[in-house]
């Protein structure tokens, strides 16, 4: 096979490190510039860096979702994310969700419902369930045991986070049929 033009290998990637570099994250909202090490999570930055402590670090592996937080929309472990590859990215942290003292439907209801109880899951549990709902103000149960099924409870509020999920998405949901 021939190819009209000429092909150019690809380029190989820029290495970083050992030493630490500084980086411009998107985080609610906000750019900030943080000096990190390349091996540094984005947990790890939220916490230590940015003071922003309502995303927890649980099982440290990706396998609890406490520090669930959005990145582009999508709800991902931070814990399992370096700082690096989010550069560019719009970040949201729980401390991210209301709007200056206004809580987001799906915090409100998680108070209103009881949906919590040592509150370490919560703000993982919160981040999944409001992508949801704002997604799908029209979920059903088996969609919000979906959103909520990579997280780990051991309190075991899920009942009572179910109801506050649904109501929320209810709250939502007619909120936007009234503005029609």
């Amino acid at each position: 096979m021939s190819y009209a033009g000429k092909i150019e290998p690809p380029t190989a990637p820029s290495l970083v490190g050992p030493e630490p570099l500084e980086i411009d994250l998107d985080v609610n909202g906000q750019r900030v510039a943080v000096k990190v090490d390349p091996a540094t999570t984005l947990v790890e930055v939220l916490r230590n860096t940015l003071g922003l402590t309502g995303t927890k670090i649980g099982c440290d592996r990706g396998a609890c979702s406490a520090c669930s937080v959005w990145l582009d929309g999508d709800v991902i472990a931070s814990c399992m994310t370096f700082a690096l590859d989010v550069r560019g990215r719009k970040i949201v942290t729980i401390e991210g969700l209301s709007k200056g003292d206004r809580l987001h439907p799906v915090q409100e209801a998680f108070i209103e419902h009881d949906a919590l109880q040592c509150g370490f899951c919560t703000p993982g549990m919160i981040m999944s369930c409001a992508r949801l709902v704002e997604r799908n103000p029209q979920c059903t149960l088996d969609e919000v045991r979906q959103a909520v099924s990579g997280h780990l409870c051991r309190c075991g509020t899920y009942p009572n986070v179910f109801k506050a999920t649904l109501a929320a998405a209810a709250s939502v949901s007619g909120s936007k049929e009234a503005q029609k």
